[in-house]
């Protein structure tokens, strides 16, 4: 089955002509490269772009491997761009295996009538080198595996069978593709890797995989959970033989986040208005990804979902951390006690903030008690959200928190502006 990716290609067109060089990253796997060179193509082509106005070219393809050279690479691009006063489209899939990459594009963005796309897999892109060198002239487009909507709406059937799915097997379009759950089990455990993890350690000429590897494992069994190198490294001492360094796993941790294989939200102190620097939490930018590491045990579908949902709000362009309450309370005892009450969510995009929560199941009052309670301790007039994996619809209760059900959120990307 074929992906539209709609959302992707609008970015592209939007951002023809703006006179950057347009920068798609993402894990590997994602799409970006049918993204480039079929939805892209297929569009310049209906909308009159001549064939011999495109060249595009796959980096990590070994017949292009004397293109790695940039000046080869360059005067590849020269030799075949047609002087017809009609603008050309260069499309170079990863290229940041190309040797000073960085003088490539730059030499891009002087060459006129011409409109430069290229991908990579990793955030060595944005790296403070590469910002300061294109000094505003980069246009990043950040593409993902599949949301739950594109997923849905090639596979269809019943929404709740599909969204389990999503969460056990991802959104990478190959796995959706497969036909079995062998099959997905298995191509998700072999990219992981062959992929995943051989790319981390060639890339950076590391020595200790075993190491690395645990540091996958543990992120990804902690999923959602507040943790920090140190914690990290005093798991290792408790229950492995392996020694890691606190300096080691926080490097470690920060290769994931350039291979856009996790993403970390920092812990927002709401009241106090400031960062918690010590601990993050830790996501898979595919769920199926993070099962795979785990060789899908411990899948547990309320951490599935707050998974997913970090990933759909990042997808619509909200900056996300974990928000913290803090509260003075009487206990059982009548005693004042101070809590730390935690928001799973705090979105920010432009001047909007939003709070949410996310709640797999509410069976009872005390459970939806248990869930407003941090939003309704913060006295802002932003609003404040209840995301539920087992209801239906979108209305308001009457402590004033918007109630969404999860199909509701995530088949309808407007429906935290209405």
């Amino acid at each position: 089955m074929e992906f539209k990716r709609d959302l992707y290609l609008q970015k592209l067109i939007y951002a023809d002509g703006n006179g950057m060089i347009k920068i798609i990253t993402g894990i590997r796997r994602c799409g970006k490269s049918y993204l480039l060179f079929t939805i892209f193509r297929n569009y310049l082509l209906s909308q009159g772009v001549q064939p011999n106005h495109i060249i595009g070219l796959a980096l990590d393809d070994m017949r292009n491997k004397r293109l790695l050279n940039p000046d080869r690479l360059l005067e590849y691009i020269d030799k075949h761009i047609v002087d017809d006063g009609q603008k050309t489209y260069i499309i170079l899939d990863e290229v940041q295996l190309v040797n000073d990459f960085v003088g490539v594009l730059l030499s891009l963005g002087h060459m006129p009538n011409v409109e430069a796309y290229v991908s990579g897999s990793n955030s060595k892109f944005l790296s403070k080198d590469v910002v300061t060198e294109f000094r505003g002239r980069g246009w990043e487009i950040r593409v993902r595996p599949l949301s739950f909507a594109e997923y849905f709406e090639a596979v269809g059937g019943e929404k709740r069978d599909a969204l389990e799915q999503y969460y056990i097997y991802g959104g990478l379009p190959a796995v959706v593709n497969l036909p079995s759950p062998e099959a997905k089990q298995d191509y998700l455990r072999d990219i992981y890797r062959t992929i995943y993890l051989k790319d981390i350690i060639e890339r950076n000429h590391l020595q200790n995989e075993e190491g690395l590897e645990q540091v996958f494992q543990v992120l990804a069994s902690a999923m959602g959970s507040a943790v920090n190198p140190a914690k990290i490294a005093n798991t290792f001492k408790s229950v492995t033989d392996i020694k890691i360094s606190t300096h080691t796993i926080a490097k470690y941790i920060e290769l994931l986040k350039d291979a856009f294989i996790i993403s970390e939200a920092e812990r927002y102190d709401i009241k106090g208005r400031k960062y918690i620097g010590a601990d993050c939490k830790y996501y898979y930018e595919d769920p199926g990804i993070r099962n795979a590491i785990l060789g899908f045990r411990q899948i547990e579908f309320s951490h599935m979902m707050e998974n997913v949902l970090y990933n759909e709000l990042c997808a619509r362009g909200y900056t996300v951390d974990v928000g913290l309450v803090k509260v003075w309370e009487k206990n059982a005892d009548g005693e004042i006690e101070y809590k730390k009450l935690e928001v799973d969510y705090v979105i920010n995009r432009g001047s909007q903030r939003i709070y949410i929560q996310s709640a797999y199941m509410m069976p009872d009052s005390d459970k939806m008690q248990q869930e407003q309670r941090p939003l309704l301790k913060i006295n802002d007039s932003f609003r404040k959200v209840i995301i539920s994996g087992e209801y239906g619809g979108k209305f308001y209760n009457n402590e004033g928190v918007l109630r969404i059900g999860v199909f509701d959120f995530l088949l309808d990307r407007k429906c935290l502006e209405e």
